[in-house]
């Protein structure tokens, strides 16, 4: 009898220190913090196209400033590790339009028709997109966040990987974003132009500059 009162008080020390040892070595079922999530507010927000120009003498040295002013998205990002993170972004194409005040309203309107006709071509590519693949950063603290956001941007037709630094600062509900990025037109197949006004004639970098605003949903 003893001898079975042994062998069971060690058979429950085995039960005992295993649990132990799956609690210790096995990962736990927590799950990963979870994103929040931003609409994005196109009616707060500036998104600018700048070219600067290389066309008729009578404009040289003038940048061209063209402003979306409708597009839709969503961001996310995880307050206190960053990740998981991600960007979308859907420009109306046919809401891109010049804005730079060197130009009288009557150039803007041939401008804006070289844009569409040209340049732009909204009936046959209604949105630019872009879309994040991976968000790399870290925080300054009172959450303000340098982040650096890979993913394609597609324009055109063409989809080509970028990167995007911005700064990032949530405070509240909102999140607001601001930085500038550049392409090559040419990797996107943009004409400059063609059209006898010649008034959207640019160089072949072309940056953008966004202040975006985002509210919490």
């Amino acid at each position: 009898m003893k001898a079975f009162r042994n062998l069971e008080a060690a058979f429950c020390c085995l039960v005992v220190v295993g649990t132990i040892g799956m609690s210790l070595g096995q990962p736990t079922n927590l799950a990963d913090p979870a994103p929040t999530r931003y609409r994005l507010d196109a009616s707060e927000s500036k998104f600018i196209a700048h070219a600067l120009r290389g066309g008729l003498l009578w404009f040289k040295g003038h940048e061209h400033l063209v402003a979306a002013h409708q597009f839709t998205g969503e961001a996310e990002i995880t307050p206190d590790s960053i990740t998981p993170a991600s960007l979308r972004l859907n420009v109306k194409t046919e809401s891109m339009r010049e804005t730079s005040s060197v130009f009288t309203e009557q150039q803007k309107q041939i401008i804006n028709k070289e844009l569409r006709e040209i340049v732009l071509l909204p009936e046959k590519y209604p949105e630019i997109v872009f879309k994040s693949t991976d968000v790399t950063g870290k925080s300054r603290g009172n959450g303000e966040y340098d982040l650096k956001i890979g993913g394609d941007l597609t324009l055109l037709g063409v989809t080509r990987r970028i990167v995007i630094p911005a700064q990032v600062t949530l405070t509240g509900s909102d999140l607001r974003a601001h930085g500038e990025f550049s392409i090559n037109r040419s990797d996107y197949k943009v004409k400059a132009t063609s059209a006898v006004h010649g008034l959207i004639r640019v160089r072949n970098e072309i940056k953008f500059t966004f202040d975006i605003v985002g509210h919490k949903y």
